[in-house]
């Protein structure tokens, strides 16, 4: 069902009231279903394509491009050099930075370059490119280990050594989320597995076939932290994962939560709000309210980093859209290319207009298709040429729609009115620097103005 913006199914509509946290409450004081309170939009979903493909595992390419950055924070310096011969899991990339995250060899075979190369996010940047042979020959991991018996630091240098990021698409490096200063007790952990943005189906895949190990990241996690709550937050349009979740954590101190199916439900701030009740205050972190939040694909893979050593050298891409012959699920290898990728889904179905890293909503545009997978790359999104309208923007009408689309409460007109007439400061005293980019603006506003666009820019301005 397609809603206008800002116009969901409301709790009045279906006789229910909310709770002290903004929770829907059914007649009888049962719970229902919880989302935060100002804006969001309700676009196409796109998920009936891959909703029901299990994850496919793709066999190991013949090259992977490894970028040096695949993260927020500090980029990587190379540890190999062109000719040198490497393991699956072998560190060929990382910094004494606390804010980074290291690099792993991600196939086995001789390193074939070290140098710029095509980048999804960046353009082109330093990368590693290693060329297989075919053994597929991994590093000693080590035996298995059992969490429980671990210390908190031995936990954290074991996330820290698999250069786990945030799996959601942010990257932010894992085990600088989880250490929070000791000003900060974080008494919440809630994990996201609202995968909002229409098409994905990465985040829904892991939930139903990976349920147990989702289930003990976030004890990891939560006994790193010291927190006392745990919780998962599901839209309520994947009912059969928040019943395997459920029923998996029946006997813990973790609750699972279903949350209404509407964008951006899964931000941050969005999150703890309808989760918790908390507002992240303006310009603050999750940890200024005592919370912290990871996406469910970095919790199965702190469980799999904790236990068996194993680093991050794959993930879950849904690789989908109109424009893919065989739309799927796939785990694949690092620094395998866009063009492999898409070769093992079937090729392209027409002529392709817009490929995007990542949702429809938040993903980042492709000039090219030798760009490689990174650990933030969720999806791969094709539309054929003839699918995508003409990009004409037009000036801001006033019409107040991205007003009441915006969750941060901003006013995005007048924000993007200002950074396109590089008035950056202006921009900043209206919060410009709250906006999370989420596009709700951009998708609602008549005239087609490049809102995001506009609001990146500004910020890029700022940081100069």
């Amino acid at each position: 069902m397609v809603l206008e913006a800002g116009k969901g199914t409301s709790i009045e509509d279906r006789g229910s009231r909310l709770d002290t946290r903004g929770s829907f409450v059914a007649a009888g004081g049962r719970a229902m279903i919880t989302t935060f309170k100002k804006g969001g939009i309700h676009p196409p979903k796109g998920k009936n394509l891959t909703r029901d493909k299990a994850v496919r595992t793709l066999p190991p390419p013949p090259q992977v491009v490894l970028p040096l950055s695949q993260h927020l924070g500090v980029p990587c310096e190379s540890k190999v050099a062109k000719g040198d011969v490497v393991k699956v899991g072998q560190v060929i990339g990382e910094s004494p930075a606390f804010v980074s995250a290291s690099i792993h060899a991600s196939i086995a075979g001789k390193v074939t370059n070290v140098g710029p190369m095509p980048n999804p996010v960046l353009g082109q940047a330093p990368a590693v490119t290693i060329e297989s042979d075919e053994t597929d020959t991994w590093v000693e991991l080590g035996p298995e280990r059992d969490w429980k018996k671990l210390s908190s630091e031995e936990i954290l240098g074991s996330i820290r050594s698999s250069g786990l990021v945030g799996l959601g698409g942010a990257a932010f490096p894992t085990h600088v989320k989880l250490s929070p200063p000791k000003d900060k007790p974080i008494k919440v952990c809630i994990l996201n597995g609202a995968e909002c943005e229409p098409y994905l189906t990465a985040d829904y895949r892991l939930m139903v076939e990976e349920t147990d190990k989702i289930i003990t990241g976030l004890a990891i996690m939560m006994k790193v932290l010291g927190a006392e709550e745990g919780y998962i937050g599901v839209e309520d349009d994947k009912p059969e994962a928040i019943t395997l979740l459920k029923k998996a954590v029946a006997k813990m101190n973790i609750e699972v939560v279903t949350l209404e199916a509407k964008y951006p439900q899964g931000a941050e701030k969005q999150l703890i709000a309808a989760i918790v009740g908390r507002e992240v205050p303006s310009g603050g972190l999750p940890m200024d309210v005592g919370c912290v939040v990871q996406n469910v694909g970095t919790a199965a893979a702190i469980t799999q980093a904790v236990t068996t050593r194993r680093p991050l050298i794959d993930r879950i891409v849904t690789v989908t859209g109109p424009g893919i012959a065989s739309p799927q699920n796939i785990r694949v290898r690092s620094g395998s290319s866009f063009s492999f990728v898409i070769d093992q889904c079937g090729g392209l179905k027409g002529e392709p207009g817009k490929v995007i890293m990542g949702g429809p909503m938040m993903g980042i545009a492709q000039a090219s298709l030798d760009v490689p997978v990174i650990k933030g790359t969720s999806g791969i999104l094709v539309f054929p040429r003839a699918e995508i309208p003409p990009d004409q923007p037009g000036p801001c009408i006033s019409c107040g729609r991205c007003l009441r689309a915006c969750p941060m409460s901003l006013m995005p007109s007048i924000i993007g009115i200002l950074a396109e007439n590089e008035r950056f400061e202006e921009a900043k005293r209206y919060n410009l620097l709250d906006c999370v980019e989420c596009g709700c603006c951009a998708y609602v506003c008549p005239a087609r103005r490049p809102m995001v666009h506009l609001f990146k820019y500004a910020k890029a301005a700022l940081r100069k």
